[in-house]
C-alpha cells in the first residue's frame, strides 16, 4: 500500500499510527500541501480528486481518502473495531464527533498558532474556536475520567482518531491541565505496542 501524506497532518498521523500498531508495511509518499502538491493534475486524477491527504492507494490500485474511513478499512476484522453492535456504533459516533466537533476547533487552532499563522479577524474567531475546543475536550474528559478508553473496555480506532490532534492541543494554546482523564489516556496511548510518535515539530 502507498500512503500519500503530509508529516504536519494529524489526520495523516492517525493512519500512520494505526498502520504501525497493526504491523502493516506501507510505502510513504510525502505530499507538501503548503506547496500545492495535492492539487496537481496528476494527483487529482490518479490519487484523490478532492485534492487532500491522507490518501491510501491499495494493492489493487483503488484509493481510499478521508482519514477515519481509512482507519475503518484498515481495522476491519481486528480488535480495533468492537464486535458488539452497540460498541461499534458508539465507536462511529466518536469518529463523527472527531471530524465535526473536535478537529474543526483543536486542529484549526494548532494550524493557526503552529503552522500558518493567525487569520484575519482572529480576535473574533480565536475565542470561538477556543470555546469549541473546550466543549470537545470537556466531553472527552467526561468519558475518560471514569474509563480507560473511549469505547467499551479496549482501545479502538476512536482512540487513535482522537489522539492525533488531542495530544498536540497545547500547540494551539489549548491547555490540557484541566483534563486529568485525558492526560492519563494520552499516557496509555503511548504504551500501546506499535506506538509511534508524530515526527513533526514546529
Amino acid at each position: 500500500m502507498i500512503l500519500n501524506d503530509y508529516l504536519m497532518s494529524g489526520n495523516g498521523y492517525k493512519v500512520r499510527l494505526l498502520l504501525s500498531m497493526l504491523g502493516q508495511p506501507f510505502e510513504y509518499v510525502e505530499r507538501d500541501i503548503m506547496k500545492g502538491e495535492t492539487h496537481t493534475p496528476e494527483y487529482l486524477e490518479k490519487v484523490n480528486p478532492n485534492g487532500k491527504i491522507p490518501a491510501l492507494v491499495l494493492d489493487d490500485g483503488r484509493t481510499l481518502a478521508e482519514s477515519n474511513a481509512i482507519l475503518i478499512y484498515l481495522a476491519e476484522g481486528t480488535n480495533f473495531i468492537p464486535e458488539d453492535a452497540y460498541d461499534r456504533a458508539d465507536m462511529m459516533s466518536w469518529l463523527f464527533f472527531e471530524q465535526y466537533d473536535h478537529e474543526p476547533n483543536v486542529a484549526v487552532l494548532i494550524s493557526w498558532y503552529a503552522i500558518k499563522g493567525l487569520p484575519e479577524h482572529a480576535d473574533i474567531l480565536g475565542p470561538m474556536k477556543q470555546a469549541g475546543a473546550k466543549r470537545a475536550l470537556d466531553l472527552m474528559e467526561k468519558r475518560l475520567s471514569g474509563h480507560n478508553w473511549l469505547v467499551g473496555d479496549a482501545l479502538t480506532i476512536a482512540d487513535i482518531s482522537l489522539y492525533a490532534y488531542t495530544h498536540r492541543a497545547e500547540l494551539g494554546k489549548i491547555s490540557l491541565e484541566p483534563y486529568p482523564g485525558i492526560r492519563a489516556w494520552l499516557d496509555r496511548m503511548t504504551a500501546v505496542p506499535g506506538y509511534v510518535p508524530i515526527t513533526w515539530t514546529p
